[in-house]
């Protein structure tokens, strides 16, 4: 794909609040176990940076995928993997469906004021017994006069904390699990809400995460987001973009921490002579380098594959597992060179190790990439679908 001038500036303008904005903050937000989601994407939102793809009616910008996909590889620079997965669930998460199937009133109320940086949002999926196996999900919502009255729960939400509203994937009906689940827009301050459990994560520390309750929740039927019943269909697009929003966001801090670690192996002195004048360790930095340009051009590949109106979950998926596998083994082999210093809590190898672990588990687990990749290829058992030659 040829990225253009205007890809350049954006770039460069997401890079530039990254490392002015965001980097300086983080240490304290990691304390903390929240960043001010409100005030950041306000800053954001100033920048045009919220609503990059979305319709211009709503605040957007109207531009095509491949402008989201640089977005998320600038946001690559911040040395916390909390804020790019943040501000994803914001731009390419909780967002895409009601973008493209929401009313105009649903999209106005909601959409536009997310956009503006007015309020946060959510992606209400998982549950504490339905992570990957989106369609075993228990959350039902019953029509009661206009209303759907909702109970059930929802189980390691970004931003919930803090969110003003939700994405929620709930049950509607009692038919097949593919069809009988819809997407509502459901307002977190509704009364029987109750998101008071901050989860306390191994990594992604400076983002919140919470366990969501539902009880008797109502909401206006109004919004719901496109046709009843179609909502698995509907997140498994919003997955789409997800995956390809995550594994592009992890491009460039890796290429960083590979370069910090060049640096410190430079300086660092081990038995007459410099770390990384050893001949492992210098080959096994080149060799990690290597896996990161081939993740970044799988990314790229398949954006240009979604951009293009393909079909791009094969590419997507494999990004997304290439993603979350080269991030731990990146991170892994780094924190080994640096020795003790990089098994100190502080330090960003280790900030790295333990956030690249979630990777192969958000968005869909590594083995349900490799399901959606074998069904892609025909190999999966039960599949018919022939190869592609």
């Amino acid at each position: 794909m040829l990225l253009t001038a205007e890809h350049q500036a954006l770039y460069d303008t997401t890079r530039k609040f990254v490392e002015q904005e965001l980097n300086p903050q983080i240490p304290e937000w990691e304390r903390a176990g929240i960043f001010p989601a409100h005030e950041v994407f306000a800053k954001m939102a100033r920048l045009g940076l919220l609503g990059i793809t979305r319709p211009e009616a709503y605040g957007g910008l109207g531009l095509d995928y491949s402008y989201e996909v640089v977005f998320a590889q600038a946001l690559g620079h911040c040395v916390d993997g909390s804020l790019p997965m943040a501000i994803g669930v914001q731009t390419s998460m909780a967002t895409p469906a009601l973008a493209r199937f929401g009313s105009d009133e649903l999209r106005r109320e909601y959409l536009a004021p997310t956009i503006a940086g007015e309020r946060v949002c959510s992606i209400a999926v998982s549950e504490a017994g339905a992570g990957s196996d989106v369609a075993s999900i228990k959350t039902t919502a019953r029509k009661d006069g206009g209303d759907y009255v909702i109970n059930g729960s929802k189980m390691w939400i970004t931003n919930g904390c803090q969110s003003d509203w939700a994405c929620m994937l709930v049950n509607t009906g009692e038919g097949k699990a593919h069809q009988n689940k819809s997407l509502i827009v459901v307002p977190l301050d509704a009364r029987g809400v109750d998101r008071k459990t901050r989860l306390d994560k191994l990594g992604m520390r400076a983002s919140d995460t919470a366990m969501i309750f539902l009880d008797e929740v109502r909401v206006p039927q109004r919004n719901l987001i496109g046709s009843e019943g179609m909502g698995f269909a509907y997140q498994m697009m919003q997955f789409q973009e997800e995956r390809l929003f995550g594994a592009a966001s992890v491009v460039d801090g890796l290429f960083n921490l590979i370069a910090e670690t060049i640096d410190y192996t430079r300086q660092r002195q081990a038995f007459g002579g410099s770390i990384v004048d050893n001949q492992y360790v210098h080959f096994r930095l080149a060799e990690l380098s290597t896996e990161v340009e081939c993740l970044k051009a799988l990314v790229w590949q398949a954006t240009e594959d979604y951009v293009a109106g393909r079909d791009a979950s094969m590419l997507a998926s494999m990004a997304k597992l290439k993603a979350g596998r080269v991030s731990r083994e990146v991170s892994d082999g780094c924190l080994q060179f640096w020795g003790g210093q990089g098994y100190m809590w502080e330090s960003s190898v280790a900030r790295s190790y333990r956030d690249s672990r979630l990777i192969s588990i958000g968005g869909g687990a590594d083995e349900v990439m490799l399901g959606i990749i074998c069904k892609q290829m025909g190999i999966l058992p039960g599949s018919r679908k022939k190869p592609a030659e």
